[in-house]
């Protein structure tokens, strides 16, 4: 006679955040800091087709680590919400917060009530008129929310980055500042690996930008990059001719964001 099978809810639960843990910490880095006129944005990943960082609205912007197709999936449901609710009410009612809730609720579902878990952690951020009303929301893989400030790292080696990045951040600094040390953390070696230079091709850039009137994501590239990694000054108009105001992009280099 064969015995039915039995889990605890407890070990099941351990199961899925073991799964879904171990296939986010094969993603590449994400790198979110706070600088003075915005929130900036920084991975490693050599396609210049399929994006981690996009634009969801006006002054929200979205980045993701884990399984491509699944937080593409959540970035295409994310523009539609937030489409939805300024077309129905009014552009300024559509928030990170809301934003965030969705993705928490969707998340939490999913992980409660589905075989496997999403393997994605994401962020959503929004550029305030004032440094003071910035938010950042991290969305785990079971749904939970954090409130962040100033700093966030997914994927890979985040613990380890984020020690080194709430050491070395401060409020106010410099765009340039924050890109150097985001690169900085982003090539750090891990336990017995030596630090490398990542070069900017190899580099996924952008920012919100609170000075732009309205749509405040602009990606930031070639040399416009370069010159702000190189010495922190990076001519305005050159960057501004190098960024991609473009919002409805996709996801991660490889179909999944390992490696």
């Amino acid at each position: 006679m064969n015995m039915p099978f039995y889990v605890s809810p407890e070990q099941l639960m351990k199961d899925r955040a073991d799964f879904a843990r171990k296939g986010i910490a094969r993603g590449r880095s994400v790198v979110v800091l706070a600088y003075e006129d915005g929130i900036a944005f920084a991975t490693e990943n050599p396609s210049r087709a399929l994006h981690k960082i996009s634009e969801i609205y006006d002054r929200i912007a979205f980045a993701a680590v884990g399984k491509y197709n699944e937080f593409e999936n959540l970035r295409v449901a994310g523009v539609r919400y937030a489409d939805l609710r300024g077309y129905s009410y009014d552009r300024t009612d559509v928030n990170a917060r809301g934003l965030a809730n969705a993705y928490a609720q969707t998340l939490g579902t999913v992980f409660t009530t589905e075989s496997k878990p999403l393997e994605v952690e994401l962020v959503v951020a929004e550029v305030g008129r004032t440094a003071a009303q910035d938010q950042l929301y991290r969305i785990s893989y079971d749904g939970s929310v954090a409130d962040e400030q100033g700093v966030v790292v997914m994927g890979g080696q985040a613990d380890q980055l984020g020690r080194v990045l709430q050491d070395a951040w401060e409020p106010g600094l410099g765009l340039a500042d924050v890109l150097r040390l985001a690169v900085r953390a982003l090539g750090a070696g891990g336990d017995g690996e030596e630090a490398r230079t990542i070069p900017a091709t190899q580099l996924e850039v952008a920012v919100l930008d609170r000075t732009r009137p309205r749509r405040a994501f602009r990606r930031i590239s070639g040399s416009a990059l370069e010159d702000l990694l190189a010495d922190g000054d990076g001519p305005t108009a050159a960057a501004d001719a190098a960024t991609d105001d473009a919002g409805d992009t996709t996801g991660d280099g490889p179909a999944t964001d390992e490696g």
